[in-house]
């Protein structure tokens, strides 16, 4: 069973930070994929700590979703 999770990217400094607004898992990259897989590895690591509890309740979430505005 897959789980699909919300993402937030932003670029700064010429790295890629990449965090999920759920659990306030962060992590980062030097590439896009890179700070993606970064972010994969980090949430299974909060998972494995928190229990198959907490990552169940959290797949129910709703998506959300981030532009940016420039004015």
């Amino acid at each position: 069973m897959s789980n699909v999770f919300s993402a937030i990217i932003t670029e700064e400094d010429g790295m890629f930070v990449v965090s999920n607004p759920d659990t306030g898992v962060t992590s980062q990259g030097s590439s896009l994929d890179e700070a993606v897989a970064n972010l994969k590895e980090a949430l299974e690591l909060y998972f494995e700590e928190a229990g198959n509890a907490k990552k169940t309740t959290l797949a129910l979430s709703h998506r959300s979703f981030l532009t940016t505005i420039t004015l």
